[in-house]
């Protein structure tokens, strides 16, 4: 049954190695955890969030450590083992894990080192560790952002230009073709980030999984979902988790690039309640 309701939202932060993530968390019902994209932070989630509460969800987003208000990073340490960390403080054994870009990196490491905490994986313009990105386009800006760290005064604001344009705007649009809202909205994400976090670049190393090579062990049902306008590296990671994970379903969405929650968000969210709805037990 749909909930008219607005449920109450919790803001908290709970405690992981050498740190604390800033999570909230809101509704009653089955665990959905969103896991949100690099160099940006929960807010992503703004129009899932609530939503999928009061549809009859307990929904939970979160700062990946080095984003938003958790902690910055001062060592290695595991997205994975960082997510498992804020699931065991908030006593939930399984949940189903909606990640887009890193998030759904995170998601599928933790189906591999966590298996028994996740029911079920929804992973957006995936990124899977252990595959090389090799698309001349994210490459050509990825050095870009490599030489900006190295300019004091317009660094940050070329890093993020950069970051823009391979994961908002993308290989196919210029700019001045995005939505200026949408544009501004992950500028300003991005922006805060690298004044939040920039003194913890280098300071640690992501510890992955490497589950480029153990797709096929996954065991929870899983939904892939990409863009039609995104880079070619993540079109092929879709289409390896669609070929290799067990029956897993795959959605191409038309007129996006990387940001498909936002870009298209009445088919995302379509797909997305569809599948939470075929996955979780409301009994």
């Amino acid at each position: 049954m749909t909930h008219t309701r607005t449920p109450a939202i919790t803001a908290a932060t709970a405690p992981i190695d050498a740190g604390e993530l800033f999570y909230e968390s809101t509704g009653e019902g089955p665990p959905v955890v969103l896991l949100h994209g690099g160099m940006l932070d929960l807010t992503m989630w703004d129009e899932q969030f609530t939503r999928l509460a009061t549809l009859g969800h307990h929904v939970i987003r979160y700062d990946a450590r080095g984003h938003g208000r958790s902690s910055t990073v001062t060592r290695d340490y595991a997205h994975h083992d960082d997510l498992h960390a804020l699931l065991t403080h908030l006593d939930i054994p399984r949940a189903t894990l909606v990640g887009l870009s890193l998030g759904a990196r995170t998601a599928l490491d933790t189906a591999l080192a966590h298996p028994q905490s996740v029911s079920a994986l929804i992973l957006a313009s995936p990124g899977v560790s252990g595959r090389p990105f090799t698309d001349p386009y994210v490459a050509h800006h990825t050095a870009q952002q490599i030489a900006a760290i190295g300019d004091p005064a317009h660094g940050a604001q070329r890093f993020v230009e950069h970051f823009l344009r391979m994961w908002v705007d993308g290989p196919h649009r210029e700019p001045s073709q995005v939505n200026p809202q949408l544009r501004a909205r992950l500028h300003a994400s991005a922006t805060a980030n690298v004044a939040r976090h920039a003194h913890g670049l280098g300071a640690g190393t992501p510890q992955e999984i490497g589950a480029a090579d153990r797709l096929a062990s996954i065991g929870a049902p899983t939904l892939v979902l990409d863009g039609e306008l995104d880079s070619t590296d993540i079109t092929s990671n879709a289409q390896a988790i669609a070929r290799t994970v067990p029956d897993a379903e795959h959605q191409r969405l038309a007129s996006a690039a990387h940001m498909v929650n936002l870009e298209s968000q009445g088919p995302f969210n379509l797909a997305v309640e569809s599948f939470l709805a075929s996955t979780t037990d409301h009994a």
